[in-house]
């Protein structure tokens, strides 16, 4: 088995010597004026910006960058922890006892006495400590406690995953695929009869709902995926222009159907 202990003295010290650095930089009386200045409103974007280089790290599996990434994460929650306690409200170490004793409360196969067969079961069972704990908080509806600022997608895939777990699902992928189908058609009716934006805007977004769906009945992350086809569609077009430049031109420069032969040449080319 492995042995996950750590140097406890030094690894405390690290901490230490971070949560120092973060009290001297909001101190009013000699500290850094911007870091005094902030509040968790203004860092929270900074907190969300942090959370996406981690992933952007990880997606490029540049590991020098993801520690650096994952130090500045862990900035944003010390800092938190900073303006809290200046509060009145909590301190980092009440952060981390919380964090622990929840990870305790959600393995009880690891550390209790339950058995956990494989990862589908710990996954169900999960979700159900994550229900009572939602009950003991007051949360009675099935899509309480739901973050409004997560991603969209993110958030319909978490939406779809709760509403099925009281039955309210589609039956199969392919019914799902039938219901993007559906969808697609709606916007295409919306468009040729030149519907309004907020028409528009209303139909685009069930589609785009169904889409996250149909990824979630097929256990794919629909973040992820699209991240991944973001990154895809910027290494074929960076390859389209890179073959323009060796020609003198730009992008604004070709015709549709020369950009288009060059697109399909980089999906063989860059994938």
């Amino acid at each position: 088995m492995t042995d996950h202990r750590l140097d406890d003295t030094a690894r405390a010290g690290d901490i230490a010597r971070l949560l120092a650095l973060m009290a001297r930089l909001r101190d009013p009386d000699g500290g850094c004026p911007w870091d005094v200045e902030q509040t968790f409103a203004t860092i929270a974007p900074h907190t969300l910006e942090e959370a996406y280089e981690v992933a952007d790290a990880i997606e490029r599996g540049a590991m020098p960058d993801l520690k650096d990434e994952l130090g500045d994460l862990l900035l944003q929650v010390v800092f938190h922890a900073r303006m809290a306690e200046e509060a009145g409200h909590f301190a980092f170490p009440d952060v981390v006892a919380a964090i622990s004793d929840k990870l305790v409360r959600r393995h009880p196969h690891v550390f209790g006495d339950e058995t956990i067969e494989d990862a589908d079961a710990q996954t169900a069972a999960w979700e159900a400590q994550k229900a009572r704990e939602r009950a003991g908080k007051a949360h009675h509806g099935v899509l309480d406690g739901l973050t409004v600022g997560l991603p969209a997608t993110t958030r319909s895939q978490k939406m779809g995953n709760r509403v099925a777990r009281v039955g309210f699902d589609w039956p199969d992928p392919n019914r799902l695929i039938d219901k993007v189908q559906e969808e697609l058609d709606e916007v295409r009716a919306e468009v040729n009869a030149g519907a309004p934006q907020d028409r528009l805007l209303d139909e685009v977004g069930d589609l785009m709902f169904t889409c996250v769906q149909l990824a979630r009945k097929l256990s794919v992350d629909a973040e992820s995926a699209l991240r991944h086809t973001n990154a895809k569609f910027e290494r074929r077009f960076r390859h389209l222009e890179s073959r323009l430049a060796e020609c003198g031109r730009a992008p604004a420069d070709a015709s549709l159907e020369e950009m288009e032969a060059l697109w399909q040449d980089a999906k063989g080319v860059v994938g």
